[in-house]
């Protein structure tokens, strides 16, 4: 039976209402997209794991209703710079969502612009900047096998630049490791300084 646009507001005015998980990932511009989603389906296709959009998390969760979670992203695009990033190092991790990582190099930029987007979505301090190319529970052996490939593949990943500019919203369910739960609810430009 088909449902009522009356009986859709209202299951959307009460979805709003409730208390979710959200997160905030820096977007890539196209060129470092296309060359990270490259790397990361190579990976994907040997290892395993769901397919992940490829980002840098800037604040990694918060409880919220989706009306505040909104309101607090705005807030941070509309406060927040555009924010030059260069990949400084690249690691493994015993962490599910951190297996194989890109890190950011920590400038006092980078720094400022990540802890105002997180005080704008409440929380103390900002995730760590990174970009995960694989999630996976791989043995030390497998991330070994992964990060040469990677290297292989693209030997200058680990010095990649790029200007973030974009930030997406996503409501989030760690338990849910395929991802297929996880929903991006808006996209928001940063300031151009």
């Amino acid at each position: 039976m088909p449902i009522s646009p009356e009986q859709e507001a209202l299951e959307a005015q009460k979805d709003a209402q409730e208390v979710h998980r959200y997160a905030v990932w820096g977007l890539l511009p196209e060129n470092a997209n296309t060359r990270i989603k490259k790397v990361m389906e190579a990976l994907r296709e040997e290892f395993g794991g769901p397919e992940i959009e490829p980002h840098i998390t800037i604040v990694g969760s918060c409880l919220m209703t989706e009306d505040e979670a909104i309101g607090s992203f705005r807030d941070g695009c509309n406060s927040v710079k555009q924010i030059y990033c260069k990949v400084e190092n690249f690691e493994t991790s015993k962490f599910y969502f951190q297996c194989l990582s890109l890190v950011m190099e920590i400038t006092e930029d980078l720094k400022a612009q990540t802890r105002w987007f997180a005080g704008c979505m409440n929380r103390p301090f900002p995730a760590m900047p990174h970009l995960s190319l694989l999630y996976g529970s791989l043995t030390d052996e497998e991330k070994k096998r992964a990060k040469e490939k990677v290297l292989a593949m693209d030997e200058s990943i680990a010095g990649l630049t790029f200007l973030l500019s974009r930030m997406a919203l996503y409501r989030v369910n760690f338990a849910d490791r395929t991802q297929k739960s996880w929903e991006k609810i808006l996209e928001g430009h940063l300031r151009v300084n």
